[in-house]
C-alpha cells in the first residue's frame, strides 16, 4: 500500500517522525551500509570524486590546448587557452546548461493547473527530501524515462516522458520521481549537466587538435619537431574523447545506486522502484531525442542498445545489479 508521505509530513511537522497508518506503524528506514559505509559516506565520497573528475577534465583541456599551442609555436599560450576554455565551459554549463538540456529533449513545462496528481506526487517527494518543489517538464516520447537537472535545489527541474506518465501506476511513478529527487538532494543534477556540456566540448576540441597536429606533421616548415607534435596530437585527440566518456560513466554508476537508495528512503517502498526499473529498462520503444552526450542524465539509459546496462562504456549499472542491491538492503 503506498504511503502518502506528503500528508504524513505535514501532520507530523518532522520528516523523520513515525506515524501510525492503517494499523501499521511506519518508521524511518535504518541507515544502511554498503561495504561498511553509510550512504552519507558514499555521498561525500562521490562529491570528492566529482572534484577530482572536474580537475581531470581541466587537465585534458590543458593538454589539448598545449598541443594545439605547440603546433602554432607557443605551448604556454595553448595551455592558457585550454584552461580558459575549460573555465568558460564550466560557466556556460552552470548558466545555460539546464535550459539547453530541456530544449534538446523537447521538454515543455507543466502548468500548475495541469495533472494535479503528478504535481501532488512531486510535492510529496520534495517535502520528504526537505527540498523546494522542482519544476516539472513533459517530454513527448514513446519511451518511458525521467531525469533531473539544475545546479541548485531552488532552480531544479524534473523531466518525465509522456510514456512514463501513461505506463506507470502511482507507486511506480512515486518511486521514479523519488529517484530524481535523490539526484537533486545528492547534488548530482548539476554535475550531470556539466558533464554533458564538457564531454561535447572535449570531443570538438580534440578534433581541432587532431587536425592541427596532422597539418603540422605534414608541414615542411615544422622541421624535425613536426613528427613529435603529430604523434602527441594523435594520442591526445584519440584518448580525450575516450577518457571523457569513461570517467563520467564510472562516477555516474555510483550515483545511480545512491539515487536508488535515496528513492527507497523517501518512499519506503522498494518493491515499487524495482517494478518501475524493470518496466523502464525492458520497454522496447525508441527514445527519439536520445544521444550520447545526455544519456547519463536519465534513470535508465535512453539508448536502446544499452538500456539494460552492463557494458564497460555504459553510463548506467546493469539492471540486475541495481535490483540486487535494492533487495540486499531493503527486501
Amino acid at each position: 500500500m503506498p504511503i502518502d508521505i506528503g500528508k504524513e509530513l505535514r501532520e507530523s511537522g518532522h520528516p523523520d517522525a513515525p506515524k501510525d497508518k492503517g494499523g501499521r506503524r511506519e518508521t524511518t528506514p535504518p541507515v544502511h551500509k554498503v561495504a561498511g559505509q553509510t550512504f552519507r559516506d558514499l555521498q561525500r565520497k562521490n562529491r570528492r570524486r566529482s572534484v577530482l573528475l572536474a580537475i581531470a577534465l581541466i587537465l585534458i583541456f590543458g593538454a589539448l590546448g598545449t598541443t594545439l599551442g605547440a603546433s602554432a609555436g607557443s605551448w604556454m599560450l595553448g595551455l592558457g587557452a585550454g584552461v580558459l576554455f575549460a573555465g568558460a565551459q564550466f560557466w556556460f554549463a552552470r548558466a545555460a546548461g539546464p535550459s539547453l538540456i530541456m530544449k534538446a529533449v523537447g521538454g515543455r513545462r507543466l502548468a500548475d493547473n495541469e495533472d494535479s496528481q503528478l504535481h501532488n506526487v512531486v510535492e510529496e517527494m520534495a517535502i520528504a527530501a526537505g527540498l523546494p518543489k522542482p519544476a516539472i517538464y513533459l517530454v513527448e516520447e514513446d519511451s518511458p524515462n525521467a531525469f533531473a537537472t539544475g545546479f541548485q535545489p531552488e532552480n531544479a527541474a524534473i523531466g518525465i516522458t509522456t510514456a512514463l506518465r501513461e505506463r506507470l501506476d502511482r507507486d511506480e511513478l512515486q518511486a521514479v520521481l523519488a529517484h530524481e529527487m535523490g539526484h537533486i538532494k545528492n547534488g548530482d543534477s548539476g554535475y550531470m549537466v556539466l558533464m554533458s556540456v564538457l564531454v561535447g566540448s572535449i570531443v570538438m576540441f580534440s578534433d581541432v587538435v587532431f587536425r592541427s597536429g596532422r597539418y603540422m606533421g605534414r608541414s615542411r616548415s615544422s622541421g624535425k619537431g613536426g613528427l613529435p607534435i603529430l604523434i602527441l596530437a594523435l594520442v591526445l585527440a584519440l584518448l580525450a574523447p575516450l577518457l571523457s566518456r569513461i570517467i563520467p560513466a564510472a562516477v555516474s554508476r555510483e550515483r545511480e545506486y545512491l539515487a536508488d537508495a535515496t528513492a527507497v528512503e523517501l518512499t519506503r517502498h522498494p518493491e515499487a522502484l524495482v517494478s518501475a526499473l524493470k518496466k523502464l529498462s525492458m520497454d522496447p520503444a525508441k527514445f527519439e531525442s536520445a544521444n550520447r552526450a545526455t544519456q547519463h542524465l536519465f534513470i535508465v539509459n535512453p539508448m536502446r542498445a544499452q538500456r539494460l546496462g552492463g557494458g564497460r562504456m555504459s553510463s548506467h549499472p546493469p539492471l540486475e545489479k541495481r535490483i540486487e542491491r535494492i533487495h540486499s538492503l531493503y527486501l
